[in-house]
């Protein structure tokens, strides 16, 4: 589905960012790898390579626009294009609103959603210039609905909403959609260390009875990064087993 295709993608070293990657090298699509995890970066950059893909891995702190646009400019020096970008990075630091620390909500806004901005700015010029690209941005279905102790998250995923409709709008009359997906209830290592009471609750409020896997979004991300897709932008996608209707 996405032979010859140059898909960019950060948060890529664990989780959904890691499935996403690896459900678009076997579909055909070369890799570039943005995340702050040196030791996840090599591995899923080893994966994709295993599948005959051409692979780009880079450090880098989606929070740093200097930075991004630096190792956006290699990734294109060396893989000739970005076709395709997956905005997954992001970080959690839960608290009551009276509770929460300026700094956690500070880290929270600019790493989810200041670095999207970085992204898609730095990605979007290329992409005018070819007339031609998907922009994907991980929201959450918690940026639909709120969550208590999670303010700065909520802000955040909200926020990606906003700037994937913004983006469609600014960016359609040159063949370029953006799309957002929410993920609800996703087994990663970010969600397994919550008590299982919370767990089992949560459960409770699943319609189709099971938590969400990395796999489950990456299908929608490969769907909306396909020409199957090309009439579809500035929507979200909400991928959680029925628990927001």
């Amino acid at each position: 589905m996405l032979d010859g295709k140059v898909a960019l993608i950060t948060g890529a070293g664990q989780g959904i960012g890691r499935e996403i990657a690896l459900s678009f090298a076997r579909e055909g699509a070369h890799l570039a790898f943005f995340d702050c995890d040196e030791a996840g970066l090599e591995k899923v950059g080893a994966e994709a390579s295993a599948l005959g893909r051409r692979v780009a891995t880079a450090v880098v702190d989606v929070r740093n626009s200097s930075q991004v646009d630096e190792s956006v400019n290699k990734i294109i020096d060396s893989l000739g294009q970005i076709d395709i970008l997956i905005n997954n990075a992001g970080i959690t630091k839960d608290n009551f609103l009276l509770r929460m620390r300026e700094e956690d909500w500070d880290a929270v806004i600019a790493v989810n959603l200041k670095g999207a901005y970085n992204m898609v700015k730095a990605v979007a010029r290329p992409m005018l210039k070819r007339r031609a690209g998907r922009i994907i941005n991980i929201a959450s279905i918690i940026g639909l609905i709120g969550n208590a102790g999670q303010a700065n998250y909520a802000a955040s995923k909200a926020g990606i909403i906003g700037l994937t409709k913004s983006v469609a709008k600014e960016l359609a009359s040159r063949g370029i959609t953006a799309n957002a997906i929410a993920p609800g209830f996703i087994q990663t290592r970010m969600t397994d260390v919550l008590p299982e009471e919370v767990k089992q609750k949560m459960l409770q409020g699943i319609p189709l009875g099971r938590f969400g896997t990395p796999e489950d979004v990456a299908k929608v991300a490969l769907f909306l990064a396909s020409n199957l897709a090309e009439y579809i932008t500035g929507q979200v996608i909400v991928v959680d087993g029925g628990m927001v209707m």
